[in-house]
C-alpha cells in the first residue's frame, strides 16, 4: 500500500503544521476560504469536533474545507433530503465536505404515466 502524499508532503509533515502553514498547500480557492476565516457554523461544528471526536455529528456545513484535524471524524451531512454518513480520511483533505455527498439521483423511471400518448406507452418486451 502506498504511503500517503499531499503535495509532496507526508502524513506525518501535514499532521504536525499549523493551519496556516497547511494553508499555503491548498489550492487557491480553498486558501482564500481559509485565509478569510471559519463561519459561525463552521467553528461551531469544528468545535464540537474537537470536543468529542468519537461522536457522529451532523452538520449542514456542505462548504467547510477539510482540514488535517478532520481526518478519521464520522460526519452526517445534510444532501438537501437526508444525512448522508461521511467517514473523512486523509486523501479527503483540502476538498470541501459537500464534494462527497451528492444532493441528486439517478433518475429511474418505469412504465409511463397517465397522459401519456400512444406512442409512448410502448415498452419493448425483453
Amino acid at each position: 500500500m502506498p504511503k500517503f502524499e499531499y503535495r509532496g508532503k507526508s502524513w506525518e509533515e501535514i499532521k504536525g503544521m499549523s493551519l496556516e502553514e497547511f494553508r499555503k498547500l491548498v489550492p487557491a480557492r480553498e486558501r482564500r476560504t481559509l485565509k478569510r476565516g471559519f463561519t459561525e457554523s463552521q467553528k461551531k461544528l469544528l468545535k464540537n469536533i474537537r470536543e468529542n471526536p468519537k461522536k457522529f455529528h451532523k452538520t449542514h456545513c456542505r462548504d467547510l474545507v477539510i482540514i488535517p484535524e478532520m481526518v478519521g471524524i464520522k460526519l452526517g451531512v445534510h444532501s438537501g433530503k437526508e444525512f448522508v454518513p461521511l467517514e473523512i480520511k486523509p486523501e479527503m483533505i483540502g476538498h470541501r465536505i459537500g464534494e462527497f455527498v451528492l444532493t441528486r439521483r439517478k433518475v429511474e423511471h418505469s412504465a409511463p404515466g397517465f397522459g401519456a400518448t400512444r406512442s409512448s406507452k410502448y415498452v419493448p418486451l425483453k
